[in-house]
């Protein structure tokens, strides 16, 4: 049982953060995010987009903690699976895509690639308005054909 409550709070994870970025970074937190579509922003290592990070973390910590306090085991499990989001969050959006950390540059792997893609295509639009391919790990199936048809 608690495999599959990681399995099903990972896949939820992406729904949640589709929304939270569509309507939440893209909408009433836009001050927070923008600096993260401007490619003129990085003075630091931090964004102020990295706030997000913190919020999805401490969700995942009270998870930790409601376990911890009413004893029930579920609050670990979907703690974990949010968890292992935020780290493939990490991984694919952070390292990958933006190589905030130059370690994984080149891949041709069609589903990175693809993925990869989306992403510019997201972050063409320099203001709030009018964006595309908000998911993280969901990639738009037109993505992949424009992968195939540059190979």
């Amino acid at each position: 049982m608690a495999v599959f409550i990681i399995v099903i709070t990972f896949t939820l994870m992406e729904g949640v953060a589709w929304f939270t970025h569509k309507y939440v970074m893209h909408g009433i937190g836009w001050r927070y995010h923008k600096d993260h579509h401007r490619p003129d922003h990085k003075d630091s290592f931090f964004e102020k987009n990295d706030v997000f990070f913190i919020f999805f973390a401490t969700l995942a910590m009270s998870g930790v903690a409601f376990w911890q306090v009413l004893s029930a085991t579920f609050f670990l499990w979907v703690a974990i699976g949010i968890t292992l989001y935020g780290v493939t969050y990490v991984i694919i959006h952070d390292l990958f895509i933006h190589q905030r950390i130059k370690i994984w540059r080149n891949t041709k792997n069609p589903y990175l690639r693809a993925l990869r893609r989306a992403h510019k295509v997201h972050h063409k639009k320099l203001d709030r308005h009018e964006g595309e391919c908000f998911g993280m790990l969901w990639v738009p199936l037109r993505f992949f054909k424009l992968e195939s048809q540059q190979n």
